[in-house]
This record gives structure tokens, C-alpha cells and sequence, in this order.
């Protein structure tokens, strides 16, 4: 685990995050919805290695940056987001996200198109893929059934839909039980926020999506080889690995990262 030593207050939040500096590449890691900045601990240590300017941070209402103050909201995570990045003067800086971080890696590339350089994508779904009748009803249905799970009982079963490896699963419940039932919830709710049905829209910036070959959470198994193709990408499938493939994979996740990030231009000309 990595000390976030610095804070941004933001509507009775302090966001906590670590900024390794430097001249390189920015990477800005997003975490999923109820997780922390510890999920990217392998991702911050191999990319600040190779000279890479490397951001991790916990979102409002988790890890470090509790109590969250000011509700959270798609709205808010996007504001968030945008606000750490003009802080650090991080100039169009790569978004990595894993699940809700994902999502809101999206929004923020579709809501300024100019603000990032690249995109890679960690088992989230699709924000603007078209939804079924069958997804849009399992969506309604989420946080009831979330709701009538018992709350001692919730960071375990979260931990084991969400990793494949013990040590994924062992660090999935330590930051699950960071959050109370209601909190999880509002979280979950959060997510669901960010999908917004634009079966036209193509992302502005290069996108790398990588996903875990056993990632049954949600649509995502489904969603995001429907977006690669939309989108003429390659979806990178880490074999053995579920929704936190980052965690249970992180060499693999790192190689594909890395080979993504060498066919990102450097400077915003080449990238148009």
C-alpha cells in the first residue's frame, strides 16, 4: 500500500491522492466502485519505474478520502476527476480505470474530448452501448438485491464475484469493508449513472480495452467485445482472470498497458 500524502478539498471532502511527478507520460488511475487506490499498487510501481508520471487517488466516500462530505454522484465523481487534473496541471494525461473508474474514465473523455490523450478501459461496461429490456430490468434490480444482502456477509460475497486469486479476493474485502451496506449501494447506483444509450458515439481518444477472461460481473463479458468491435479496437482478454484482472493478473495487465501505451502519440498533432 501507497501513502496518499496529499489532499484536495472539495465540497467537505478531502480527496486524497500520490503523484509520483516527474516529466513523463501522466497516468491517472481510477478505481472501481467500493475498492481503493491500493487495487493499482502493481500499476504504480512498474509504470513510476519506467519514468511515467503516475496519479492514483481514492474517489469520494472511498479509502482514504472518507468521509465522502458532499453526496456522491456521477456528476460529482466527473467534477472531481476534472478539478485533480487541472490541480496537478497534468497536461492531457492517459485515464486508466478499473469498473466504476471505467466508467467515469468515459464520461470524462466524452464530456472534453481534449482533455486526455488515450483511454484504457479495466472490466467496465459499455457507458453509451444500447441496453436490452432483459439488462435494463437486471440494472433496476441490482440494488434491491444488494440491499437484502446481509451486511457482515456483503465483502465476502463482493470479494469472490469480483477476483479470481486469493490475494485479489484477500485485498477486495479489506476495502469492501471500508463501506457500509447503504454506502455500497449508493456506489452501485453511482455506476449506473453513467450509462447513457449513444449506440453512435465513438471514443475521441486511442482506447484500450482489457477485460478478465472469468469478469461475470454485470454486462461486461458481453458489452465490451460489442464495444471493441463498434469501435475497431482489439479487446485484450487476460486469460484466468476475473473483474479485477489487475489484481489477478498484474504482469499481464501491466505488458498489455504497456504495449497500448507505445502506440499512443506523444504529442496532440500526431494523435489527430
Amino acid at each position: 500500500m501507497v501513502n496518499l500524502p496529499s489532499a484536495l478539498s472539495l465540497q467537505g471532502c478531502a480527496l486524497r491522492y500520490a503523484d509520483s511527478g516527474g516529466d513523463g507520460v501522466p497516468l491517472v488511475f481510477s478505481h472501481g466502485a467500493g475498492a481503493d487506490h491500493v487495487m493499482f499498487d502493481a500499476q504504480r510501481e512498474h509504470f513510476q519505474a519506467r519514468g511515467y508520471r503516475v496519479v492514483t487517488w481514492d474517489l469520494r466516500g472511498h479509502g482514504l478520502s472518507r468521509p465522502a462530505g458532499a453526496r456522491l454522484s456521477a456528476e460529482r465523481a466527473i467534477a472531481d476527476l476534472r478539478t485533480l487534473i487541472d490541480h496537478l496541471g497534468l497536461d492531457r494525461p492517459v485515464l486508466v480505470g478499473q469498473s466504476l473508474g471505467g466508467n467515469l474514465g468515459q464520461a470524462i473523455v466524452r464530456r472534453h474530448p481534449d482533455l486526455a490523450r488515450a483511454l484504457i478501459v479495466i472490466g467496465a461496461t459499455w457507458n453509451t452501448a444500447p441496453l436490452s429490456w432483459k439488462e435494463r430490468l437486471l440494472l433496476k434490480a441490482a440494488a434491491p438485491s444488494l440491499s437484502m444482502m446481509p451486511a457482515k456477509d456483503l465483502p465476502r460475497l463482493l470479494a469472490e464475484v469480483s477476483a479470481v486469486s486469493e490475494a485479489a479476493r484477500a485485498d477486495a474485502r479489506r476495502a469492501f469493508a471500508q463501506l457500509s451496506k447503504k454506502e455500497f449501494v449508493q456506489v452501485w447506483r453511482v455506476a449506473t449513472e453513467f450509462l447513457t444509450p449513444h449506440p453512435g458515439y465513438r471514443t475521441p481518444v486511442p482506447l484500450c480495452l482489457i477485460r478478465g477472461e472469468q469478469d461475470r460481473t454485470g454486462n461486461i463479458a458481453t458489452a465490451m467485445p460489442a464495444w471493441a468491435h463498434a469501435e475497431g479496437v482489439e479487446e485484450i482478454v487476460i486469460p484466468a482472470a476475473g473483474h479485477i484482472a489487475n489484481q489477478d493478473d498484474p504482469q499481464a495487465v501491466n505488458e498489455a498497458i504497456e504495449a497500448f501505451l507505445r502506440t499512443v502519440p506523444v504529442s496532440k498533432a500526431a494523435q489527430r
